[in-house]
């Protein structure tokens, strides 16, 4: 993966954002289409793909793993799959670069197959901790072989040709975790059931279905589920189209919201139920978010997003709540520091396992910025009104707090400087030309 210069970008204040765009393809749909192409026999075609660097490192791993992974065009790709328990053995390291995800639910693909593989990322991944995922896996006769200090990346791991069907309780909520386990399980000459107390995203489950596996989703006490994957499996390939992706379009979203006489359309935004607390808590603090148009496309809900600027007001919001806007906390804390009174985030320790110690990524951009502020055990609260700004945040390689911040700059007083926007590539690689088209000033 490239390692590139630090690039420095700051956010002014100035028009309103006007305009109609289209936010690239989820990309957790994206990994997910490109892994079951490959455990599908047969031709898988894939409209809408986000062609980050996340998911072009997922696309690299299964054409080493035995797939036949070719681009038609902008977005358009075509995956044939070797089938469950065909995978070939790798020649070279699986580099995912920045993918946490992609390489979290590749682990759980390759320890349900009997191949040894290398997997390792750039610095930013090599210091996030996978034991959580591997923990599973183990118990279903996987190896790891080596790893690096506290189950780090670079590792390699030995998968298991007949793995053990287990039921596994996810001990903190994580799709990754799930996902990875029900990935293991294809392969697996049994029912694999995973049981979550909390209800995390459900994409890997939809798009099993979607490709013709046998899988079973009950409820689990008052907000959780359990879910039940029957082994072995014949997936065919499918056609699968990417919707834009909910994670992405928090940004001109929260952006168009917080800019005075600001009035946008985002076209074709996923609103799975698992992926929309950031909408709910938004319109919660009194934003105009309109939705319409709403459709279908492989299993999930899409529609377009009308967004006005608003004046919000401080909420509490709901621990429960943080599965389905764990990505946009960043961005929420931005939109809560021009909020008047005071917000309460509760529950954010899984912030704390990002790309970065997201939690304290955020904090100390506040800080920077003049936002008041202050973390009581996993809760954040933030007093808002008025920003300031004139401050440089440390992005520490993470996509989501530059776009987070740069977002307070075209609203804030004084401009808002990241000290490195190169890794938005990752998932938003027209991040800044789609900005500056809607009206935002944006400049190296």
């Amino acid at each position: 993966m490239s390692h590139q210069a630090a690039m420095p970008l700051s956010a002014t204040r100035g028009q309103p954002l006007t305009g109609r765009v289209r936010v690239p393809g989820d990309k957790s749909i994206s990994h997910r289409a490109l892994l079951l192409g490959l455990l599908a026999r047969g031709e898988t075609r894939i409209s809408g793909l986000l062609e980050g660097e996340d998911v072009l490192a997922t696309a690299a791993a299964c054409r080493a793993l035995g797939a036949e992974v070719t681009q038609d065009g902008p977005g358009a790709w075509r995956v044939f799959g070797v089938g469950v328990g065909a995978l070939a053995e790798p020649r070279e390291v699986l580099d995912f670069g920045n993918a946490g995800t992609g390489s979290r639910l590749m682990m759980g693909v390759v320890a349900g197959h009997g191949v040894t593989v290398t997997f390792d990322g750039d610095a930013s991944l090599r210091k996030r901790p996978m034991r959580r995922v591997l923990d599973p896996l183990l118990k279903m006769g996987a190896e790891i072989v080596s790893e690096s200090e506290g189950g780090r990346l670079p590792l390699v791991l030995r998968g298991n040709g007949d793995p053990l069907p287990i039921v596994y309780e996810t001990p903190v909520p994580s799709a990754q975790v799930k996902s990875a386990v029900l990935f293991a399980g294809l392969n697996a000459a049994g029912r694999t059931t995973v049981v979550e107390r909390e209800a995390t995203r459900d994409h890997t489950e939809r798009m099993l279905a979607h490709f013709g596996a046998r899988i079973f989703v009950e409820p689990e006490g008052e907000h959780g589920r359990r879910i039940t994957l029957e082994g072995r499996p014949n997936l065919k390939g499918r056609e699968v189209e990417v919707p834009a992706d909910p994670s992405s379009a928090a940004f001109p979203l929260v952006a168009a919201l917080l800019v005075p006489g600001s009035d946008i359309l985002i076209e074709g935004v996923m609103l799975n139920p698992s992926r929309t607390g950031l909408i709910k808590t938004l319109r919660e603090m009194g934003a105009s978010i309109e939705v319409a148009e709403t459709r279908g496309h492989g299993g999930e809900e899409v529609a377009d997003l009308r967004v006005r600027a608003s004046v919000l007001h401080g909420v509490d919001v709901p621990a429960e709540r943080a599965p389905s806007m764990i990505d946009e906390y960043p961005v929420l804390a931005v939109a809560a520091a021009f909020a008047k009174g005071e917000t309460r985030m509760r529950g954010l320790a899984e912030l704390r396992v990002k790309e970065s110690d997201r939690l304290a990524a955020v904090t100390a951009g506040l800080a920077a910025n003049g936002v008041d502020h202050r973390v009581e055990g996993d809760d954040l609260i933030v007093r808002g009104g008025r920003v300031r700004g004139g401050g440089t945040v440390e992005t520490h390689l993470d996509h989501r707090i530059a776009m987070s911040f740069l977002c307070m700059g075209l609203a804030s007083d004084e401009p808002v400087t990241v000290d490195d926007a190169t890794m938005i590539a990752t998932s938003f690689p027209d991040f800044v030309p789609l900005m500056t088209r809607l009206g935002a000033s944006l400049k190296a």
